[in-house]
């Protein structure tokens, strides 16, 4: 196609509009498109990376093939393209300033006072422009974190105005998300707010070429006159979204709204026909029409903020689509369950997955539900500390180690089951040090996974520092529960499966990280299966 087009996405009036949500449905379309997009998010905080938040803070760590630590939106954007993203797609003040530092004392500046401007704004066009050398994208989209008039976003919105000055204008456009509240005591629609945003990216230097409007009811078009007139927009770029029932259906509202042609207009490019979208439409079909559904206990410690399990969460969509089945997810805090608790709290679901976590908070609960559904024969799914809190509980309670445990909650534990890897064992950074990204896996013949996957060797991404002691293995096997799946190179045990269960399977990879819409992940597929049949075992008793 030539040269790179370049959309830059900016949030203003409240920020969680859904930014990510609108940049990751444009994709959709333009990809639909046959254009070769990819999306990338520039975060406004002085982290590195989100590796070290608290997922109360900034919700999941997601995590791409390459090993980057990077913001929940990456998600939102793999599972909507259906493409990977890596380290460059997620790039925040934090990186950019310790780029620049890093610079000034190897001397790259040559003695010059260091600047927001030019340096800061420099190295942050740099990587904007940077996933567009290679020839390997049509379009790249740039979510900006954050609202417009925040302080810290300043540099970013400076950085983009710059990039159309060097690039052009037929190269770059501007989307501005922002705000229509309704006011129920006057029964309207306020287009204030979005009139000051619209003022303060002007102020900047910046002319949004597209309005996306998020709004809880329908803009009639003398709202859409108004913003166009008092926004300098014109009007069939004033774009509605909606309030939706799933954030799937955004890539259909955006179509209805012409998103995409309002795009392709402004690069100058050509409108062939409509996208293809129907896959999408046969997954959104299944989705909306469930024949079946199930209960599912989500055992976590992070419950209270659903964002901590985004992936976990809609991997759960993907595979209850995939199953014409509903899943109703029950959020259940490992805190609240206990050897007493446990049976009443979780014999109404249909099957129990163990989610991932970091420290001792919890995690008595974890393995009281692990014991539950090992001893019920309840459909269960452990994810990295929910595999380590698998094996846990069967040597505590099958092999007889009663002091078995992780180094990680009891660093003299007599039986450390679950041990820190070697190579992290003098690592003393946080950030950036774990296990982190894409590793092979060979699968046992013969086993569930490997009927599961239906092939022998397979890749998924990590993100731990512990891991199965294999001093511990034999003794596993000789009572039932295998090392399904094993890292060819370093022998790490990666999947235990448990035999004589219906379905029992810890994994200390994450595979709702590879969980896409239209592609969803077997061991999803498979386990939400299991639950069914779980379901209608129950009901026929």
């Amino acid at each position: 196609m030539g040269q790179v087009k370049y959309i830059f996405v900016t949030g203003g009036v409240t920020s969680s509009l859904g930014k990510g949500i609108i940049s990751a449905s444009l994709g959709k379309l333009l990809t639909a498109r046959g254009l070769r997009v990819t999306i990338q998010k520039f975060d406004p905080y002085i982290n590195v990376d989100p590796g070290t938040l608290n997922p109360y803070e900034h919700g999941e760590c997601y995590v791409t093939e390459d090993g980057a630590e990077t913001d929940l939106d990456l998600g939102h954007y793999e599972r909507f393209l259906a493409v990977n993203t890596s380290q460059k797609n997620n790039v925040t003040t934090g990186r950019i300033y310790h780029n620049v530092i890093t610079k000034e004392r190897e001397g790259e500046y040559l003695g010059k006072t260091v600047q927001v401007i030019p340096h800061i704004t420099d190295e942050i066009k740099r990587n904007f422009l940077a996933l567009g050398h290679n020839g390997d994208y049509d379009v790249i989209i740039t979510e900006i974190g954050g609202s417009v008039g925040d302080i810290e976003s300043l540099p970013f919105i400076e950085a983009i105005r710059q990039t159309i000055w060097d690039l052009g204008h037929e190269n770059c456009i501007v989307v501005h998300l922002t705000l229509i509240p309704y006011l129920k005591a006057v029964g309207e629609l306020k287009t204030k707010p979005t009139q000051h945003s619209v003022k303060k990216l002007l102020e900047s230097g910046i002319q949004p070429d597209i309005l996306v409007c998020r709004s809880e009811r329908p803009i009639n078009n003398d709202i859409r006159k108004k913003l166009a007139l008092f926004c300098n927009v014109p009007i069939n770029r004033v774009v509605s979204s909606i309030d939706a029932k799933t954030i799937y259906d955004v890539p259909v509202l955006m179509r209805k709204e012409k998103l995409d042609e309002r795009v392709l207009e402004l690069f100058g490019l050509p409108i062939d026909g409509d996208p293809d979208l129907k896959h999408w439409e046969d997954f959104l079909e299944r989705l909306k029409n469930p024949k079946k559904e199930v209960d599912i206990a989500l055992v976590g410690k992070y419950v209270e903020l659903h964002d901590a399990y985004k992936s976990i969460a809609e991997s759960f969509i993907h595979a209850g689509a995939a199953n014409e089945c509903k899943v109703n997810v029950s959020w259940i805090s490992s805190e609240d369950v206990d050897e007493e608790s446990v049976e009443e709290m979780l014999k109404s679901h249909d099957g129990i997955l163990i989610a991932p976590g970091f420290g001792e908070r919890g995690f008595e609960g974890k393995i009281a539900a692990a014991r539950y559904a090992r001893e019920n024969k309840v459909p269960f799914f452990g994810i990295c500390l929910g595999l380590q809190v698998a094996v846990i509980e069967f040597g505590r309670h099958v092999l007889g180690y009663k002091d078995a445990n992780s180094t990680e909650m009891d660093p003299i534990t007599k039986n450390p089951i679950i041990d820190l890897m070697e190579e992290q064992k003098k690592i003393t950074k946080k950030g950036g040090t774990m296990r982190l990204g894409a590793y092979s896996c060979r699968l046992k013949e013969g086993t569930k996974v490997f009927n599961i996957y239906k092939e022998t060797d397979i890749s998924e991404r990590h993100r731990h520092r512990y891991e199965f002691n294999n001093d511990y293995l034999e003794r596993f096997e000789s009572k039932g529960m295998i090392a399904a799946g094993i890292n060819p190179d370093s022998g790490l045990v990666e999947i235990m499966e448990l035999k004589n269960h219906p379905w029992f399977i810890g994994t200390q990879f994450h595979p709702e990280l590879r969980s896409r819409a239209v592609e969803p992940h077997p061991l999803f597929v498979s386990f939400i299966k299991a639950a069914l049949k779980n379901r209608e075992k129950k009901e026929k008793a």
